[in-house]
């Protein structure tokens, strides 16, 4: 037989609440409430996701940004770099053309293709090209020409007839956009 007495269960003080977060379970264990074990949840996954931002954070490579220049000085007194890298972008600032346009054409695009391979890359990595002549024209009736450097990768293009370039001698210029692989 079982003498009933009047004292309440033993509580451990540090899991005391108001109202009371746990209940008894009769042996002496506590079963720790639905709040208490979704705040536990809450305050995991946040845990988790303050550590993988944290650990992606730290992976960035920042971005690098140098100076190429072909003609140092006098692109250094005009206030150009022949080509510009950007993280994983180059960007090649107008190669000129003077003379007559099929010639000017060839000259620009075989100089462009140096600038292209001493930033290790080719005509396949290109993304963009811009192109200002002041014969729009001449220009169109040697575009076989530049076919032949892009071959089958051709990239996204804009051809604009301007009144002048640079020097009064110029007949066109070419600038060109890259994509660096990783």
């Amino acid at each position: 037989m079982s003498v009933p007495t009047n004292n309440p269960p033993f509580k451990h003080p540090l899991r005391q609440s108001w109202p009371p977060a746990t209940i008894c379970c009769g042996h002496g264990r506590y079963i720790w409430s639905a709040r208490i074990t979704a705040m536990r949840r809450i305050l995991f996954i946040s845990m988790v996701a303050l550590i993988a931002i944290a650990g992606c954070a730290n992976n960035r490579i920042p971005p690098v940004r140098s100076c190429y220049h072909q003609n140092e000085s006098v692109e250094i007194d005009i206030g150009f770099c022949q080509a510009l890298r950007d993280g994983d972008t180059l960007y090649i600032s107008g190669t000129a053309g003077q003379g007559d346009m099929s010639a000017a054409v060839r000259s620009v695009y075989k100089r462009l293709d140096a600038t292209l391979a001493a930033n290790g890359l080719s005509f396949a990595d290109v993304v963009k090209e811009n192109v200002y002549t002041t014969d729009l024209d001449a220009f169109i009736k040697n575009k076989d020409i530049r076919k032949e450097f892009y071959g089958r990768s051709l990239p996204a293009a804009s051809w604009v007839q301007v009144q002048r370039l640079y020097l009064p001698s110029f007949v066109v210029e070419i600038e060109l956009t890259a994509r660096i692989s990783k």
